[in-house]
């Protein structure tokens, strides 16, 4: 129906009606056609312009070219292929008499206006979404330019401020938040059941209690936790709020005198702990002269290795560059362990050096979950790993070397130094001993000795003297005989050349069976030397420890329970 120039309503002519009805069964086939292609194109277009050269084709078979359509229709309303092998016909001849490149200036967008390489006359048009970043319509890679990146900082790309907001609608005003946000957050309560690094070293590291048993760096799932210039841990990438640094740190959350009682028993909190048997014993070998003692330790080790018990023991050397500064060493063969015998007087984080990756070297063709390990470390050490295996949690690239320890020994132990202190300040500086003369040091009778590459003693003085080198944390430990070790060893309760032995575990007696056919061994000679020293070592610990000794109590302590005796910040994570 239509409407006429004097506004009468008037019925349309049947021809007129005709036309009509075609041209709209006209628009309605082409739209189908474009759809159809379209669809066609998205699922099984080859690189954008260029058509599939893995593609083949039979003689009935139409070849896409991406960016037409499949089909163009002719002024007649014909389709005419893109590509025909019978006829001849190409996307840019035809010789079948239905070229369509006369056809008159089809409205741009319509199927008939697109040639089969996506252009309409001279100019290209998208076809297809945005086409592919660097290449020009022919699908030739252009120039790149590349930028170096950044060492040590964050790559600048754009060269300007890096809050600077982009694409912002005009008229709108966006609050951009600063930096200061951060801080904002932080008033954000933390929930009491999360622990942080932040916290552990607010309240150990920083007040000048770390022991560097590297427990902490061992405990954290994330590997976040490193060791510094300064060989004291410190957080290497974000903390995760997991509190397993803070639980397992002998001098934070791990009440080391529960871990007595879970290790070895209701009895091993009073004097020497609570052993199977106790023995002086030493090694008749030459090798010893260069050992801590009667060598006893070496050799235990050496044993295991040889009648296949371990594949390796972790134990202290002395670094390559700093003369006497201890290191941690995994040695796997009894040459190993006689070239490394004797005791160097500082930590080594030794826990901490549980990643089996960086002793892979020494273990060829071993599987790490077959793997089975001796620990030789200080009481303290031993604690942190000992509770360390008492659960399941996954521990990260330490996890395996945690879990291979089979063998535990400990040395007795009041005190352990701080190297730079020791060795730099207290005998370089202040006694003129540098460490290249240094043959062999030893604490015996409550002196300190120090002794030449001949054996002749150039320092002899009381070990109090050296007590500002001694690391503060060892004042609370009243741990000298290791309780948590499966066999003890030290020189106290013994005479000259002969190593003071305590057998605490199943474990530690398997180890010491194995081994006393080659020793030279009889009953501990002074029982009551190692009781006294025992005691005394506690009793100091009484005085410096801020918190009950209570071996009953609960195995963890809260950090809130711990900044309360020790008068730190609750939150010294919200500062940061």
């Amino acid at each position: 129906m239509g409407i006429d120039s004097e506004g009468e309503r008037s019925e349309p002519s049947d021809r007129a009606n005709g036309e009509a009805v075609s041209r709209e069964a006209d628009r309605r086939e082409a739209s189908k056609n474009r759809a159809g292609s379209a669809g066609t194109e998205r699922s099984d277009r080859a690189f954008p312009g260029v058509p599939d050269s893995q593609t083949e084709s039979s003689d009935d078979e139409r070849v896409l070219v991406s960016g037409g359509a499949a089909d163009e229709p002719t002024r007649d309303g014909a389709t005419h292929t893109a590509t025909d092998t019978d006829s001849g016909c190409g996307p840019e001849t035809c010789t079948c008499g239905e070229k369509t490149a006369d056809v008159a200036s089809p409205e741009v967008g319509s199927s008939a206006s697109r040639k089969p390489n996506g252009s309409v006359g001279s100019r290209p048009v998208a076809t297809d979404g945005a086409g592919v970043a660097n290449v020009d319509e022919d699908g030739q890679l252009g120039d790149l330019e590349f930028t170096e990146p950044a060492e040590g900082v964050s790559q600048d790309l754009y060269e300007g401020d890096p809050t600077h907001r982009v694409g912002v609608p005009e008229g709108v005003d966006l609050d951009t938040p600063e930096y200061s946000i951060r801080s904002e957050m932080n008033d954000i309560e933390t929930p009491d059941e999360k622990t942080w690094f932040h916290e552990l070293d607010e309240a150990v590291i920083q007040d000048g209690r770390c022991i560097q048993c590297g427990t902490c760096v061992a405990a954290c799932p994330s590997d976040s936790i490193g060791v510094g210039e300064d060989d004291h841990p410190e957080l290497v990438k974000m903390c995760t709020g997991c509190s397993l640094c803070w639980d397992f740190c002998p001098r934070g959350g791990l009440r080391y005198e529960r871990q007595w009682v879970v290790t070895g028993g209701e009895d091993n909190v009073k004097g020497a702990g609570d052993p199977i048997t106790e023995f002086s014993a030493r090694v008749d070998e030459e090798w010893t002269d260069e050992a801590q003692d009667g060598g006893v330790v070496t050799h235990i080790l050496a044993t295991l290795l040889e009648k296949g018990e371990i594949d390796g023991a972790l134990i202290a050397t002395e670094d390559d560059d700093e003369p006497w500064k201890a290191v941690s060493y995994l040695a796997t063969s009894r040459e190993d362990l006689i070239a490394n015998a004797g005791t160097i007087y500082n930590q080594t984080l030794a826990v901490g050096n549980l990643d089996l990756a960086q002793w892979e070297h020494k273990l060829p063709d071993k599987d790490w979950e077959d793997l089975s390990l001796a620990f030789v470390g200080t009481p303290c050490e031993i604690e942190g790993l000992r509770a360390l295996q008492d659960f399941d949690w996954h521990h990260d690239s330490h996890e395996e070397g945690i879990r291979a320890v089979d063998y535990m020994i400990s040395l007795m132990c009041t005190k352990n130094f701080n190297y730079y202190s020791l060795i730099g300040e207290l005998l370089e500086e202040q006694r003129g001993v540098s460490p290249d003369q240094i043959g062999k040091m030893d604490v015996l009778h409550g002196k300190l000795m120090v002794y030449d590459h001949d054996d002749e003693m150039i320092v002899e003085e009381d070990v109090t003297n050296f007590h500002d080198a001694a690391l503060k944390g060892c004042n609370e430990c009243a741990d000298f005989t290791g309780f948590c070790s499966d066999v003890t060893v030290g020189s106290v309760g013994s005479s000259d050349e002969y190593s003071s032995v305590i057998i605490r575990t199943e474990q530690g007696m398997k180890a010491w069976e194995l081994t006393e056919p080659s020793l030279d061994y009889h009953d501990l000679e002074d029982r009551s030397a190692v009781g006294k020293l025992q005691g005394w070592d506690k009793k100091q610990a009484f005085e410096s420890l801020e918190r009950p000794f209570d071996p009953d109590a609960p195995r963890f302590i809260d950090y809130t329970d711990h900044a309360e005796n020790y008068g730190v910040r609750t939150n010294p994570h919200d500062g940061v």
